[in-house]
């Protein structure tokens, strides 16, 4: 039997456990083996629950417990995220995580801790949602220099850029139907303003180049200036305005990163990206350009790339290779 344990039971959390319960057959077929949630760590009690005799209040727990080889992180924000992440590397355990805060912020010290310690962290589910772009990155694009990367990166964002565009509507209205929808949290700073996607980018720009650079040196504009005279006049020029996250490493190396509202022309792919769909555009020296769209945000989709990292770890059949010991930028 795989036992594993998840750090935090909150929307991506609680979707790891449904897609296990659900997929449970495929997965253990794929396993060849049971797996079961034994902990799930997490503040706050669940009554009523089918796991609520798992929750456990202490990390410690899950440390000392030499049956848990696979833990998933969803616990959001750097710390103690990051913290419990190191420890549990430290403690012989894979990690797999959709938190791109602590990916972008400790990526590098924690990929040489995992590879110190024969463990594996991944990381597919904390860029694209559901997207497969990380490992296809990675992988299938590893004959190819890598140009440029650009995209839609945040599904709340793009959802309300579309509103906006089809509906004429003003910024602080829509965002109020965004937060009561669910695709907007009740503080949407981090993706209005630009981070989140930034955060993103960061991950991307370091799998391409092998650097992980720090949040500062990204070029970040929200869209909080755009208006709704901004969408019509992009409109007027055959464009609409989406935030795009781009990373580009010019002929002496050196890399640029920016979000910002931009226009895109109505020819190109991503200008026809709407709601809170995402899609990264990846452009190689010898490819060209390749466009990857999906579902970018919500349970489901999240859940399900963790799972998949779940099983890559259980199974260690997958592991970021050796020229991803990213240095710091």
């Amino acid at each position: 039997m795989i036992n594993i344990a998840l750090l935090g039971f909150g929307v991506v959390g609680g979707g790891v456990a449904s897609v296990i319960d659900t997929n449970r057959a495929i997965i253990e077929e794929r396993l060849a083996d049971r797996i079961n949630i034994k902990y799930i760590l997490d503040l706050r009690e669940f009554p009523g629950n089918k796991y609520e005799k798992n929750i456990v209040h202490s990390i410690d727990t899950i440390l000392n417990d030499p049956e848990v080889t696979v833990v998933a992180e969803m616990m959001g924000g750097v710390h103690p995220a990051a913290d419990f992440t190191e420890a549990c590397l430290r403690a012989g355990k894979s990690v797999v995580t959709s938190n791109k805060a602590v990916v972008a912020d400790c990526g590098d010290k924690l990929l040489s801790l995992a590879a110190e310690k024969g463990v594996r962290y991944l990381f597919e589910a904390s860029v694209g949602g559901g997207i497969p772009v990380l490992r296809t990155l990675i992988n299938d694009l590893s004959s190819n220099e890598i140009l440029s990367i650009r995209g839609i990166l945040n599904g709340t964002t793009n959802y309300i850029l579309t509103e906006m565009s089809e509906k004429g509507a003003a910024y602080a209205d829509v965002l109020k139907d965004a937060q009561r929808l669910g695709y907007a949290e009740a503080d949407p700073t981090a993706d209005v303003a630009g981070f989140d996607a930034a955060r993103k980018i960061v991950i991307l720009a370091a799998l391409a180049w092998g650097k992980l650079l720090p949040l500062e040196k990204v070029d970040i504009t929200g869209i909080t200036g755009v208006t709704a005279d901004d969408i019509k006049a992009a409109y007027s020029d055959g464009c609409s305005i989406k935030l795009i996250a781009k990373a580009e490493k010019n002929a002496d190396g050196e890399i640029k990163l920016s979000v910002a509202p931009t226009k895109v022309p109505g020819c190109e792919l991503l200008s026809s990206v709407n709601g809170v769909f995402n899609a990264v555009e990846i452009t190689g020296n010898m490819l060209g350009t390749a466009v990857f769209y999906g579902r970018g945000a919500g349970r489901d989709a999240t859940a399900s790339a963790v799972v998949s990292d779940i099983i890559d770890a259980a199974e260690k059949k997958f592991a970021y290779p050796p020229r991803l010991r990213w240095t710091r930028g």
